[in-house]
């Protein structure tokens, strides 16, 4: 199937051949692995992942391209969830699913945001995104990269590079590189519930010191064991979970 790609839906379609391989030999996907994809498009993937295992559920929100899918595949390969990933309900998929996807770039933080919250049910996930926001994932702390999505994915995933992808790997080229990144879901580890409203005050005033950007009490600070002198980029996500934690006191 070849379709035009549509700019509302952030359409690049992934046609590179070795590319593909690449990401199906990084699965290492087994017969009875229970595989979803977010946003088949086309079906490149698709069918490399169909040679693999014997069934695969997916996940696409173009009326086209979902109806060239089901006219391609029977429904005993194929479970198709005619959905928007932003809205569609991860927690109702079996547990121990592997997630895969090429995930639009405008909406890709949101997806990752989104899925944080049914994580644990999964086995791993491995997503094609712009190079860019892959590295800010997986940059360590006192980067230029290391930020919000750094410590907001650090506390519940480990996360690996895999490797950059070029854009004349897709239709159209879009105008960054792109990475694949593999997340495992970390053991679940409760996070105290200002976490993600305290991770974003401080990294909303990220060049400005602890002291201002936390507004936390010296005695807060010593109990810590933190320099209130330091920026928001010097803290481990491991430290922004003991300061909500006493933030929420």
């Amino acid at each position: 199937m070849r379709q035009r790609p549509r700019k509302r839906f952030g359409q690049h379609f992934l046609h590179d051949q070795g590319v593909l391989a690449r990401i199906v030999a990084a699965l290492e996907p087994k017969p009875d692995d229970l595989l979803v994809e977010i946003g088949p498009g086309e079906g490149a993937l698709t069918r490399g992942l169909l040679e693999k295992v014997g069934r695969l559920t997916a996940i696409e929100i173009d009326r086209d391209l979902a109806e060239a899918l089901e006219a391609e595949f029977t429904k005993d390969r194929l479970r198709l969830h005619r959905a928007d990933a932003l809205e569609f309900d991860f927690s109702a998929l079996p547990e121990g699913a592997r997630i895969v996807g090429n995930l639009p770039y405008n909406i890709s933080t949101p997806i990752l945001f989104h899925l944080c919250g049914s994580a644990a049910r999964f086995r791993d996930f491995h997503f094609m995104l712009q190079r860019e926001v892959v590295d800010r994932m997986v940059a360590a702390p006192s980067t230029p990269q290391y930020g919000r999505l750094s410590v907001m994915l650090q506390t519940r995933f480990a996360m690996r590079k895999l490797f950059t992808v070029p854009a004349g790997a897709f239709r159209p080229p879009p105008k960054v590189e792109s990475a694949v990144v593999r997340l495992v879901p970390l053991a679940a580890v409760e996070l105290p519930g200002n976490f993600a409203a305290v991770v974003r005050k401080a990294f909303s005033a990220r060049r400005k010191t602890l002291r201002n950007a936390l507004g936390l009490a010296p005695q807060q600070f010593a109990a810590l064991e933190l320099d209130p002198g330091l920026r928001p980029e010097n803290l481990s996500p491991q430290d922004y979970i003991r300061v909500a934690a006493i933030c929420a006191r």
